[in-house]
């Protein structure tokens, strides 16, 4: 049956294997929304039509896009309006640019005929798009450049692991289609389809890397995104070379955390195990990492370095590498592997385990540190660790949640984990976890977020989780909001960096009970303020047969200490306390008894692991 531009647009995009669409309508995308009707229409009885998800804000698309990206490997696909719509699509996809992940962005535009006058809702696309989709990104004037437009936009974004946008005329969606472009000059008969490259450096460079690995006495990985689909192999080659190995927070759940070389994130963020082993290390082996905090890899002329990354850009910026691989994580593993010589010799694995252990100990001990203006937010995320449930997908929110997640919550095998990593955005947790359960119907997905995220847009976002959550046979999602009242992340960020002291105008939020909205929506609200309720609360909200928010009031003056406090840092929280830090009392207090934790750590009282 003949086509018009957008159900044949519709119709290539899923011979190319999409099958969900995240967006919002508007009168700019009238033809594609009508497309999408005719198109399910048309793929009822095979059950395998393109899902549309309808969202609360366009931005909201973009992450949920994103978030499909990186649990699935797919391509994400989202769709907004012209003008407003599009514009708001701009920060989610900021976020899967910069976290590499690909994301084809689809919007409309003015009618032809309307453009260049200023027409209503009309932007210039083409220019705002220019720089998140600067790989590709097409203004549609012909209904037979559609085909090879939407082909080469899949495949750009894919192949290059970036954004891509198709921008199509409002009057160009309601067109006949042009299906099989003519055979003659000025036209083009694309094709679907693509198979990636396996990407080996040359032998003889990878000869010259095992051997720099091989003299190496002290190795330290540090994995990232980059590394997932090597998981197996990474384990082998910190076999052969007896490496301990760091995670970069987009790379926390490459490799579980119960490996005792496995020391978890490093970096403010990181553990004190990390931050020892890339103090001692005499070799450095970084694969699929662009992770950014140079301060916190060993220092120049301290380790001789290799990295593997499949983009040439990124080699050698942060550390630097002796050895500078272009190729994937598992194809250059898997060659580099037999080179590696089998070492014997256990004893740096034994002090990255006996410091590991130290730091789980510092860590536990500061857990118990009662909270003064509300629950330890340690103490929270130490008790949620202990039962999250097998396979979960866990997603994080920019602030304080990220922090104590990235110290306190351990990878289990099966487990997945992702978070606004080079963006660090507010407002992504809560996306990300409905289109994780998306996704993953049968997992249940656990958002960590803030109260400020949540004010932000997660609020929001739970009304779309409200009108889909019936159509999921195990409808389980949890959201864990920290309620502390304060964008905290900034607080402690204007403390410890510049020395100044809280700004209630600028971080105070107010205190709405988020348990009590999920009320409101019918989902479980569980409120919790007191430290010994955590337990039973938890649990009851992974008992839970349907979406729950565990919201747990958590005291704002306890800060994330990081390994290492530096003489700088120590000066700046100083300085903010003498400027009449409203809280000074409480926050002094606090950070002494995480110091003091520090330096005489306890063995947990706490009860095992479920």
């Amino acid at each position: 049956m003949p086509q018009n531009v957008s159900e044949f647009m519709l119709e290539r995009l899923h011979t190319w294997g999409v099958r969900r669409i995240f967006g919002f309508p508007g009168d700019g995308i009238n033809g594609i929304i009508a497309g999408l009707d005719a198109h399910q229409k048309q793929h009822a009885e095979a059950g395998d039509a393109i899902d549309f998800i309808q969202v609360r804000h366009e931005e909201q698309a973009a992450f949920m896009a994103c978030a499909h990206a990186k649990f699935t490997g797919e391509l994400g696909v989202c769709l907004a309006t012209s003008g407003p719509g599009a514009i708001h699509l701009l920060n989610g996809l900021y976020d899967a640019k910069n976290d590499h992940v690909p994301v084809l962005a689809l919007t409309g535009q003015a009618a032809t005929t309307a453009m260049g006058s200023e027409y209503q809702q009309e932007v210039d696309l083409h220019t705002l798009f220019k720089d998140v989709a600067g790989e590709y990104v097409v203004t549609l004037m012909s209904p037979a450049a559609v085909r090879h437009a939407v082909d080469r936009a899949v495949r750009s974004a894919l192949g290059a692991r970036t954004v891509t946008a198709l921008i199509f005329p409002k009057d160009l969606q309601e067109e006949d289609a042009v299906e099989e472009p003519p055979h003659l000059m000025n036209f083009n008969a694309s094709s679907v389809g693509f198979a990636a490259a396996r990407i080996v450096p040359r032998d003889a460079d990878l000869q010259r890397a095992a051997d720099l690995l091989n003299a190496g006495r002290r190795v330290a990985i540090l994995a990232g995104a980059g590394a997932f689909g090597a998981e197996d192999l990474l384990e082998a080659v910190a076999d052969r070379l007896q490496a301990g190995c760091a995670k970069a927070l987009l790379g926390k759940a490459v490799l579980p955390d119960d490996l005792p070389w496995v020391t978890g994130t490093l970096g403010l963020l990181g553990t004190l195990a990390s931050s020892e082993m890339m103090t001692a290390c005499d070799t450095l082996l970084m694969v699929g990492t662009n992770y950014p905090y140079a301060q916190f890899l060993p220092g120049n002329g301290k380790a001789r370095g290799v990295q593997i990354d499949v983009n040439p850009a990124r080699l050698g910026m942060r550390f630097p590498t002796e050895l500078n691989l272009q190729g994937s994580a598992a194809d250059t593993l898997e060659a580099l592997l037999p080179m590696l010589q089998q070492k014997t010799d256990t004893s740096w694995r034994d002090s990255i385990s006996q410091t590991r252990a130290k730091g789980d100990r510092i860590d536990a001990t500061r857990a118990e540190i009662g909270g003064i203006d509300g629950i330890n937010p340690e103490d929270l995320f130490v008790e949620l660790n202990r039962r999250l449930p097998s396979r979960c997908i866990i997603t994080a929110d920019a602030g304080t949640s990220t922090n104590w997640a990235a110290r306190h919550i351990a990878m289990r095998r099966g487990m997945k984990f992702s978070l606004s990593g080079g963006l660090a955005t507010m407002g992504s947790a809560v996306p990300y976890a409905i289109a994780a359960k998306f996704a993953f119907p049968d997992r249940t997905p656990v958002a960590l977020t803030g109260d400020g995220a949540m004010q932000m847009n997660g609020m929001n976002e739970l009304i779309t989780l409200k009108r889909y959550v019936e159509r999921f046979a195990d409808p389980s999602i949890v959201f864990v909001v920290a309620n502390n009242r304060d964008l905290n992340q900034v607080t402690w960020e204007m403390r410890i960096e510049t020395g100044a002291p809280d700004y209630p105008a600028s971080q105070h939020l107010p205190d709405v009970s988020m348990a009590a909205y999920a009320k409101l929506l019918g989902f479980e609200g569980i409120h919790v303020t007191r430290e010994q309720d955590l337990p039973t609360a938890i649990d009851a909200a992974f008992a839970a047969r349907g979406p729950v928010v565990l919201e747990v009031r958590t005291d704002p003056t306890i800060s994330m200490l990081p390994p290492h406090v530096t003489r700088r840092q120590a000066k700046s929280f100083a300085s903010a306390m003498l400027k009449h830090d409203p809280e000074a009392a409480p926050a002094i207090v606090q950070s002494v008894k995480g110091v003091i934790a520090g330096m005489f750590p306890q063995k947990s009282t706490r009860t095992e692991q479920h």
